[in-house]
């Protein structure tokens, strides 16, 4: 959507999208709906001993319903996003926010185990569907040169939970019991309805749209290749936060208080790369790919080395978050481009991949830690996911320019100073190398 390209589909909304009247309430809005579904996605880890006591449990078994909600992102974005491709837009949220309300209730008042995972399970369906149509709408409202934040400003809400709404619902699972957390999502949920109802405008679907068409988007390489780099290069930092709380008390010899310190640091680096995901987003969506990945791969190299040094790791835990969260916002504007006209699914699958990411990071980790290689290993477990990641976005990229993608706008530097003015202001129309040449049919 950030991009030089003008498909079809692009050209349609650009000219169909309305302009909100109140923009900056209008991404509120959708932001507040992230905000709620962040809460949901993690409050289950802070609440994890009194879910498990609460539907008579083992922890570990208890664990599986994060899984559950993992695997419902993963199926739910393909799904909704192929049935859901011609609905109006706003009309699509509303929809996607009524579902996620009913399920929050149902695992609020789930009386058994069975019950809870099927409720967590569908309660993460709309998750990632949500997200795609969401960064689509705020991309539409956007003004020209400003899709970047808007779609940031989406996301922001995701990392937003992390500091704010994660901590107040786990406060209030453990003082009302865990049912509580489930409820104030919900609450949060019908907020959120009634504030896309207010501000954001309504926007068409695509009326062109068919399933077979949204498919369509699994036979483009740049599409997969995408979506592997998400699945493999995010993992690196699920790698470390998974086992964050060992790491800190084993290996850097700080308290059990320390813990908490640490996930708010963590939290703090997704808000702010989250927001500085927009800027470079707008300057460039691929310069920021390679920048989040290699600069995460360094990160977690630190990581490794300060662990030992017990605070000294706190810096490095927000800038690993920082690099990660302008990933995160990066593919899915990348994600947005590459699909063409499967816009709707392409959107969408940003966060079955980044789901994927979050098992493979907190699997491979255990893997290295159960070898006997130390809390330390899953660091260098990271390094390795956010390299091959790497790897992936820069074949992606010659593979994309080989094929014709490369924009005058978007040639490497040169020695000239005039020339490198010229072509910053070009970029400033477009994201830059390897972005798609405007085509005509």
């Amino acid at each position: 959507m950030t991009s030089t390209a003008t498909t079809p589909a692009s050209k349609s909304s650009a000219q169909d999208a309305p302009r909100a009247t109140h923009f900056g309430l209008a991404v509120l809005a959708l932001a507040m709906g992230g905000f709620a579904i962040g809460t949901t996605e993690f409050v289950t880890m802070g609440l994890i001993r009194e879910i498990a006591r609460g539907v008579d449990v083992s922890i570990p078994t208890a664990g599986h319903v994060i899984s559950a909600y993992a695997v419902g992102v993963v199926v739910g974005a393909p799904v909704l996003a192929f049935f859901g491709a011609k609905w109006p837009r706003r009309a699509l949220l509303i929809g996607l926010m009524v579902f996620f309300t009913v399920f929050s209730v149902m695992s609020a008042m789930a009386s058994s185990y069975g019950w809870l995972m099927v409720a967590r399970f569908f309660g993460g369906v709309p998750h990632g569907a949500y997200f795609g149509v969401a960064s689509l709408v705020a991309a539409g409202l956007a003004p020209p040169g400003r899709k970047g934040r808007a779609v940031a400003a989406v996301m922001l809400g995701l990392s937003v939970a992390n500091v704010a709404g994660v901590p107040a619902a786990t406060w209030l699972g453990q003082q009302f019991g865990w049912r509580a957390a489930y409820w104030s999502v919900a609450v949060l949920a019908v907020v959120t309805i009634a504030f896309i109802l207010a501000f954001v405008p309504s926007c068409p679907g695509d009326a062109e749209a068919t399933g077979r068409r949204e498919l369509a988007a699994f036979s483009k390489p740049q599409v997969w290749l995408t979506l592997l780099a998400g699945a493999i290069g995010f993992g690196g930092m699920f790698a470390v936060f998974s086992y964050v709380a060992p790491t800190v008390t084993e290996v850097g010899g700080l308290g059990d208080g320390a813990v908490p310190v640490f996930l708010l640091v963590f939290g703090l680096g997704m808000v702010a790369g989250t927001w500085a995901a927009g800027p470079l987003a707008d300057w460039s969506v691929f310069r920021a790919l390679v920048l989040g990945s290699a600069g995460l791969a360094v990160a977690l190299l630190a990581y490794w080395l300060l662990a030992p040094t017990g605070w000294g790791l706190l810096p490095v835990a927000f800038v690993v978050t920082v690099l990660g969260s302008i990933l995160v916002v990066s593919l899915q504007l990348r994600l947005m481009d590459v699909a063409g006209d499967a816009q709707t699914l392409g959107a969408a699958m940003n966060h079955a991949s980044l789901n994927v990411a979050n098992a493979l990071g907190a699997w491979l980790g255990g893997v290295v830690i159960a070898a006997d290689l130390g809390y330390r290993a899953p660091a260098l477990a990271g390094v390795a996911l956010s390299l091959a990641g790497l790897a992936v976005i820069v074949t992606s990229g010659l593979l994309h320019r080989r094929a014709g993608g490369l924009t005058p706008a978007s040639r490497p530097p040169t020695r000239s100073r005039g020339r490198r003015r010229a072509r910053r202001r070009r970029d400033r129309r477009g994201p830059g190398w390897p972005d798609v040449r405007r085509r005509s049919r």
